[in-house]
């Protein structure tokens, strides 16, 4: 299994107004978005191709979207990457990147 391209972890995962997860993994692998729990059960996954990310409009820097599957999910990120070597998600817009760049659709 290959490493994956992005991973982030403290994720809050929310589907509409419910909270799906507060504590969740986001991670990009092997050609797949992935949404986890914080048990490490999938929620969601779809191929990178079909995952739609942006920012939402008025939002906070860091809440992102993300449609898999049909259903979109509000991702709440980190504002800002963490420090190198300290805990905490990086921000959404690494997120929006990541995707991108996976999919092949560049920055």
């Amino acid at each position: 299994m290959a490493e994956p391209e992005f991973t982030a972890t403290g994720v809050r995962i929310g589907k509409r107004m419910r909270s799906l997860t507060r504590a969740g993994k986001v991670r990009i692998s092997d050609g797949r978005v992935e949404l986890l729990n914080s048990y490490g059960s999938e929620i969601d996954s779809a191929p990178v191709q079909a995952v739609r990310a942006s920012k939402p409009w008025f939002a906070p820097e860091d809440r992102a979207t993300a449609d898999l599957n049909g259903n979109r999910y509000l991702l709440t990120l980190g504002e800002q990457d963490p420090a190198p070597g300290e805990p905490g998600p990086p921000a959404a817009r690494r997120f929006i990147e990541a995707v991108r760049r996976a999919a092949g659709r560049g920055t």
